[in-house]
């Protein structure tokens, strides 16, 4: 009996997922618990695993292509390949949907002089059809047989580009009036389709209302298309500041007692442990006790309640090649400087590498994105929901200061906060600033 091998939900926030590597081939023996392909949702790549024991008979989604979860990615014992009927119906289009034909009124149609194509919607599902999911559903829209169609994708697999040639090439021979608008529009629906960009688009068409057209793009120009993982920030990080309140709090320290005590046990661990700890692990250890003294800032906005959380959770943002993630340290009160500086050191190396797995994102409280590594000296950060609040960690610089009516150098580090005040008032996050600021200017407190 065939069984289908779907695309899984690999994280809360997952909608599909793209088919990075097959380790199985057509004809291969599958076991329960043998990997079968890795999956790069938008956190991480995982490998997935098989839940079924078969001969793996078709693959149908192809290394680099993606899927939406709940869709057929492969067969285990099929003698057929699915069909789009077993393909959900809330799959996302990846092309736009065509513009409706408006037919002439002072034109009668003929049915009988009406290519094939366009008459006779596509139904053959009992035909062995190599087509993508995307091909298929693309050829029900054009209403094209898929029979009549060579591949030109890997095997001779129908491709949608396969789909649209030969959907303008049926409608070449239309020749009455009425026949002629179907084609033009079914030819501009179908250029309408591709990713060339307009050369001077419209106001209307710029992805920032407000901020006027785009400039001219050109030839030499380069298109970049989303990644999984740009297209999640770009949506949360929108529904963020258009649906939080922010406000924002800044406050200056004396960075030079944390670079010194900092300095003085790194020189003691480099002939013990030889753990090296960054500035930004006693800045976080100085985040859970500032959280732990004011812990209203410790919530999240519910709708219609505020959640006070009993743990904290530490999101720590690392950049990465193609954005940006926050893997989180857990239960952050219960840990020694040692276990944060260890845990965040892993996780920014499994984060570079994609191997964070999806319950390492869940749990965070509040987040932590430090730039002063890049000489960034103060900057405003966005909420990253469902959380209330975000810290802005600028870099210690050497400014002049006023110190007993002297001006006298200093290292100074800017501390930012980006507050949901649905939840968090200023009294409030001036306090936890305050005791933030209290614990890096005397940071031997932390280690009491």
């Amino acid at each position: 009996m065939p069984v289908n091998i779907d695309m899984p939900k690999l994280s809360d926030t997952m909608t599909e997922g793209t088919l990075l590597k097959w380790h199985k081939k057509v004809g291969d023996t599958i076991e329960i618990g043998d990997i079968l392909a890795e999956i790069e949702t938008d956190k991480a790549t995982m490998e997935m695993e098989a839940f079924d024991d078969g001969l793996l008979t078709d693959i149908l989604i192809q290394e680099g292509e993606k899927a939406p979860i709940g869709s057929v990615l492969a067969i285990l014992n099929g003698n057929t390949i699915a069909t789009p009927s077993s393909i959900p119906s809330a799959v996302p289009s990846l092309v736009s949907t065509p513009t409706p034909i408006e037919l002439p009124t002072t034109v009668a149609p003929n049915p009988a002089v009406l290519p094939t194509s366009i008459t006779a919607p596509f139904t053959d599902t009992s035909t062995r059809i190599k087509a993508s999911p995307l091909a298929r559903k693309l050829a029900d829209e054009l209403n094209v047989n898929l029979t009549n169609i060579i591949g030109t994708g890997p095997g001779n697999r129908i491709v949608a580009e396969d789909v649209e040639a030969a959907a303008t090439k049926k409608t070449v021979a239309v020749t009455s009036s009425f026949e002629a608008t179907a084609a033009a529009a079914l030819t501009a629906s179908i250029k309408a389709r591709t990713v060339t960009p307009p050369s001077q688009p419209t106001p209307e068409s710029s992805p920032n209302p407000g901020s006027g057209p785009l400039p001219v793009i050109n030839e030499d120009d380069e298109i970049i298309p989303l990644s999984t993982l740009r297209k999640i920030i770009a949506s949360r990080l929108s529904t963020s500041k258009q649906t939080i309140p922010h406000f924002y709090l800044h406050l200056e320290a004396d960075a030079t007692p944390l670079t010194d005590l900092r300095k003085l046990i790194n020189d003691q661990t480099a002939q013990t442990h030889g753990n090296k700890y960054s500035l930004n692990d006693f800045i976080l250890l100085a985040v859970v006790q500032a959280m732990t003294a004011v812990p209203a800032v410790n919530s999240s906005f519910a709708g219609d309640s505020i959640v006070h959380f009993k743990h904290i959770g530490l999101a720590v943002a690392i950049a990465i090649e193609d954005g940006l993630v926050t893997p989180v340290i857990k239960k952050a009160q219960t840990k020694s400087l040692l276990t944060i500086s260890r845990e965040v050191k892993d996780l920014a190396n499994r984060a570079k590498d994609r191997k964070l797995k999806p319950d390492e994102f869940d749990g965070g409280t509040i987040t932590i994105s430090n730039l002063g590594a890049w000489g960034i000296e103060s900057f405003d950060a966005i909420i990253n929901p469902p959380q209330a609040a975000i810290l802005s960690i600028g870099a210690a610089v050497e400014k002049p200061v006023v110190k007993n009516g002297q001006i006298v150098p200093g290292l100074r580090m800017d501390l930012g906060m980006s507050c949901d005040h649905r939840v968090i008032d200023g009294a409030i996050a001036a306090k936890f600033l305050a005791e933030l600021k209290r614990l890096i200017e005397h940071p031997a407190v932390m280690l009491l």
